[in-house]
């Protein structure tokens, strides 16, 4: 990227609907009103204030009237991009104003090199325990943001296996070994319907490695209930109890072969208190809450797995409540080229946008080569 602020050249996807685009068929917004929409988001996100026509005369440079100015701030009011507070004289950014400004406007600052490094470095610090990556994911963003920052666990149903083993125990009781692709390990003890020599055991765990390795869980279990339903005559009796043995490991505590629930890991909630539009006490209390109880949260995560790239919903764009006065920013993160989780940031619309979308966007990256090179 060099050493200058570039355009963005990531792959970002809107979290909602644009309104009006700048530059479209209908021309409904002028070259000249975009960039006054620009120093005036940009002056916002700096020091929160309602931003007037004699300071954005002055941070605009440009040798215009203060009724010039007023009149195209009149106009960027009717189009839906900023709006005047009852108490002010000045104008704040509506969502429409930021998701123009963030599709159209916005100069992303590059990270530089001494930062990269550091992040490297505490991905390298963590690499031994899966769950360390998560925590200190979700550390980093928060700490190089000063906002939430929210990491998904890696989806079990979504990650390529590598290696199945069963290991026979008292009864019939069978310890089953799943190492997945990122090197993560899971162990889990299986209830079957008779008792399992050791040598079929082994005969069990090669056919499983053989066949389906490389796949993920999900297409695991169609492959076997395919098989199962294709094939099952022909099939001597422990090929059977293989296959059934098979579904029986990717099922859930209930049985179901459902994909498996997501969960999350948050860090830096406290940092959202910093912020004068999210520090009243109602609105901190919803905001905590789901943190806490994880569902809205979980469903704008998984709403990301299918990003091409970093995805950012503004207030009400997320669909909840509970966001109408916050940004989201998310990114996919991979394992051989396969998305296995998402990660991002929470804070208010008033963000830095052109600094924590690189971060996000990074973050991922090395997030994903972490677990692939464990």
């Amino acid at each position: 990227m060099g050493g200058r602020t570039a355009v963005c050249k990531y792959k970002i996807s809107t979290g909602g609907n644009r309104q009006v685009a700048a530059g479209g068929p209908d021309n409904a917004i002028s070259e000249r009103a975009q960039y006054f929409l620009k120093v005036l988001i940009e002056r916002y996100i700096r020091d929160g204030q309602p931003v007037g026509s004699r300071t954005l005369a002055k941070d605009a440079g440009l040798d215009l009237s203060p009724a010039t100015i007023r009149n195209v701030m009149a106009d960027l009011e009717d189009l839906g991009f900023v709006a005047s507070p009852h108490t002010s004289a000045g104008r704040i950014p509506t969502v429409s104003g930021y998701r123009l400004f963030v599709d159209s406007l916005l100069s992303l600052k590059p990270i530089d090199k001494a930062l990269l490094r550091q992040m490297q470095t505490q991905f390298d610090s963590s690499r031994e325990i899966p769950s360390g990556l998560v925590d200190s994911a979700s550390r980093l963003l928060s700490n190089l943001t000063h906002l939430a920052g929210v990491v998904m666990v890696p989806k079990h149903n979504q990650i390529k296996v590598k290696q199945i083993e069963f290991v026979p125990l008292s009864g019939q009781r069978v310890l089953t070994v799943i190492v997945n692709a990122a090197g993560e390990v899971f162990n889990r003890i299986i209830e079957t319907a008779k008792p399992f020599s050791r040598s079929d055991l082994e005969q069990l765990s090669n056919y499983i490695t053989r066949h389906y390795a490389g796949q993920d869980l999900a297409a695991i279990r169609r492959l076997v209930l395919k098989e199962m339903q294709e094939t099952r005559q022909n099939l001597d009796a422990l090929m059977v109890e293989a296959l059934e043995m098979a579904t029986a490991v990717f099922a859930d505590d209930d049985g179901n072969t459902a994909a498996t629930n997501g969960d999350f890991v948050v860090a830096g909630q406290t940092n959202l208190m910093d912020f004068d539009e999210l520090a009243q006490v109602d609105s901190l209390r919803s905001l905590f809450n789901a943190f806490t109880e994880k569902q809205e949260i979980l469903h704008l995560l998984d709403r990301s797995l299918e990003a091409d790239g970093v995805q950012i919903f503004i207030g009400e764009e997320s669909g909840y409540l509970t966001l109408k006065d916050c940004s989201v920013i998310t990114a996919p993160y991979e394992v051989d080229s396969e998305v296995i989780g998402v990660l991002g940031v929470i804070g208010p619309t008033r963000m830095a946008y052109d600094r924590v979308i690189p971060i996000v966007d990074i973050t991922a990256k090395f997030l994903g080569s972490a677990f692939k090179t464990r």
